[in-house]
């Protein structure tokens, strides 16, 4: 297994921080995201245990970046399968398996990959089966159409694009 397991699930989406684009078998969906030790404290600070882990593999002074988060949601379940956090500092990508206790955590390596979002959205047209079904969501998987999915593809990237550069400004 590649990157870092966690049994803690990814901090979830914030509605209205987000865009969210339906396509067929899978929602996607567009957020710039600051992530810092006070919000994952908000999020966790409730689960002893998800603090602990959380902590426990923090870099010194606790997980802080920011960017765009582009989530692969399952349209008929509404469990997140996959994300990529196009960050700052620490690129990742994550396979979330719908068990609850699997989140898996892959670092992206813009040395030898170069942008994370042209990665991101290449993956979303030509390597999301292959991804849902490693992240456990065969059914999705096989439902997959890539004639939905590409013009959606298309506005998930042009989003992606604005809130980085909304930000940037």
């Amino acid at each position: 297994m590649v990157g870092v397991v966690y049994n803690v699930q990814p901090q979830p989406a914030v509605e209205e921080d987000t865009r969210w684009f339906r396509a067929g078998a899978v929602t996607f969906g567009v957020e710039y995201r600051v992530v810092d030790p006070e919000a994952l404290a908000a999020t966790y600070g409730d689960d002893a245990t998800a603090m602990a882990e959380i902590e426990e593999k923090s870099p010194e002074g606790g997980f802080a970046d920011t960017g765009v988060s582009i989530h692969v949601v399952g349209a008929a379940d509404g469990h997140e399968y996959l994300r990529f956090d196009v960050f700052d500092g620490e690129p990742h990508y994550h396979y979330v398996r719908p068990a609850g206790d699997h989140n898996n955590v892959v670092a992206y390596d813009t040395v030898a990959h170069g942008d994370m979002l042209t990665f991101a959205v290449e993956c979303l047209r030509s390597r999301l089966g292959d991804m849902l079904r490693h992240a456990h969501g065969d059914e999705i998987a096989a439902e997959l159409d890539p004639v939905v999915q590409g013009p959606v593809v298309d506005e998930v990237e042009a989003a992606a694009l604005a809130a980085l550069a909304a930000q940037r400004r």
